[in-house]
């Protein structure tokens, strides 16, 4: 069944179109269709989504039907929108074009192109040596059907161990191994929440939690962190959290506590005891997502694991390979009460039944040289990290930055709401952004960029010499041509 957005919902979403800088030379309707196609293109509104009526539209923008009008005209002329006369109009793919993994839409060609949409490493060195031996591995595993669907033994072992390193004890019956993190997050939605359930989210977050939620079509309360964190928060107002809790009583919360995705905050250990002790009492189950917490960079000292604090089964874990090892390993787990475990293996059988054998074995070879591998990647990471930040400060003096202290993202202020137009613009001189509405609800968030350092030094300070560029130039510019960016990762 075609879902329908309504001509209020679309009017949040676009936000400030009319007043972008960039569109001086054009007239509305090429501002209005270049507004759509931007939230077409970093995936704030999917494929397949019937477009409000042109005068419901006219009415929530406060334009005049005429302008509506040409607008999808244009967006018909560029292969963005199908109408059928008394049916409707539907967002469609352009020709030229093709939808990646993520359910983004990428150019069939992306020569030469400086991708910031994506925050993930290259693949270690370690990486081909490991697979290798994984290779040597798998005839132990060739007697059987080979459908494990919490995982193999020993990989739930090494994973287990890492959480008990952490100060955590865990068994392995506590781990399923899972196709990635963001799977993880999918079996645990499946098996937790009901369609139509309250979850709260920080805001900003991670885009592609945000979908998984709206495909349960939960109910989004969101709590928004700071920019540069002040006081005991390190980013997060600890009163007002623990109140959005309190009073709203979400079925789940999703928070990101490690390096959060995409502010890079660290939530300090007090806060984290205090959140699963209001979780308790609201009858909310957290779900928190680990992605990060192998990446702390400059020594910064970690709290321990937000489960530490658990003494009833509230908090469940989920982590994965993709960020200090590398994001074509799609090996994640679900860290939960063991009972809980075998529920979603239970579900998980009517979904993909479980991962590769021999992925989870080259996971294990990788986790054993932990040490090495990620000891290299902190290094590097930081390295990166100074480059952007220095970058940044001597082109874009203006913007606004915290300096996180691991993981693999910036978060940036900029001095106007020009998110979007921004990310619209960069594609022209080669730079694929994710700006900052992507990683919140309704057209919010204009006035941020997530920043990954994660390419080499030198092309991130190549990259924001024409972010610079292109920033500087922007309200002089007539609309710029037209390309979409791919995985926001």
């Amino acid at each position: 069944m075609t879902s329908t957005v309504r001509g209020s919902q679309l009017a949040r979403l676009l936000g400030q179109w009319h007043a972008l800088p960039g569109r001086r030379r054009s007239p509305d309707y090429a501002a209005l269709a270049g507004a759509i196609r931007g939230l077409l293109a970093d995936g704030r509104l999917p494929l397949g989504v019937r477009l409000p009526a042109e005068r419901e539209l006219a009415e929530a923008l406060k334009v005049s039907r005429t302008t509506v009008t040409a607008a999808y005209r244009e967006l018909r002329e560029t292969g963005h929108l199908t109408s059928r006369r008394g049916a409707g109009s539907w967002t469609t793919l352009p020709g030229g074009h093709r939808v990646a993994s993520s359910g983004l839409w990428t150019p069939q060609d992306d020569l030469d192109m400086i991708d910031l949409g994506v925050a993930a490493l290259a693949a270690p060195p370690e990486l081909v040596p490991a697979a290798r031996a994984a290779a040597e591995d798998l005839p132990r595993y060739l007697h059987g059907a080979g459908y494990h669907p919490t995982g193999i033994a020993e990989l739930r072992e090494a994973v287990a161990r890492t959480y008990t390193d952490r100060g955590l004890p865990t068994s392995p019956e506590q781990i399923m191994v899972t196709n990635g993190t963001q799977h993880a997050l999918d079996l645990v939605l499946r098996l937790t929440l009901p369609p139509g359930a309250g979850v709260l989210v920080e805001s900003p977050t991670y885009p592609n939690a945000l979908a998984a939620l709206a495909a349960r079509r939960a109910r989004i309360a969101t709590h928004g962190l700071a920019v540069t964190p002040e006081g005991d928060g390190a980013g997060w107002d600890g009163e007002l959290l623990l109140a959005s809790l309190r009073q709203t009583r979400p079925r789940l919360a999703y928070l990101i506590p490690e390096f959060q995705n995409p502010t890079g905050h660290l939530m300090p250990a007090a806060l984290r005891e205090s959140v699963v002790a209001a979780a308790h009492a609201s009858g909310t189950d957290l779900i928190i997502d680990e992605s990060f917490v192998d990446l702390p960079l400059d020594g910064t000292p970690m709290p321990p694991p937000t489960a530490v604090f658990d003494r009833h089964s509230r908090v469940i874990c989920i982590g994965g390979m993709s960020k200090p090892y590398w994001g074509g390993m799609r090996i994640g787990w679900v860290r939960a009460s063991a009972p809980l475990v075998q529920r979603l293996a239970a579900a998980r059988v009517g979904v993909d039944m479980a991962s590769p054998v021999l992925d989870q074995l080259v996971a294990v070879r990788l986790l054993a040289q932990a040490a090495t591998i990620v000891s290299a990647r902190r290094t590097q990471l930081a390295a990166q990290r100074d480059a952007m930040l220095a970058a940044v400060a001597d082109m874009l003096p203006d913007w606004r930055i915290s300096v996180p202290g691991g993981g693999v993202t910036l978060w940036a202020e900029l001095d106007g709401p020009v998110s979007s137009a921004l990310a619209r613009a960069a594609e022209d001189v080669g730079v694929r952004l994710a700006p900052g509405p992507r990683f919140g609800l309704d057209g919010t968030l204009e006035r941020f960029l997530r920043l990954p350092f994660t390419l080499p030094a030198a092309e991130l300070v190549d990259a924001v010499q024409r972010i610079a560029a292109v920033r500087y130039d922007l309200d002089r510019t007539s609309r710029p041509r037209w390309s979409e960016p791919a995985v926001i990762a």
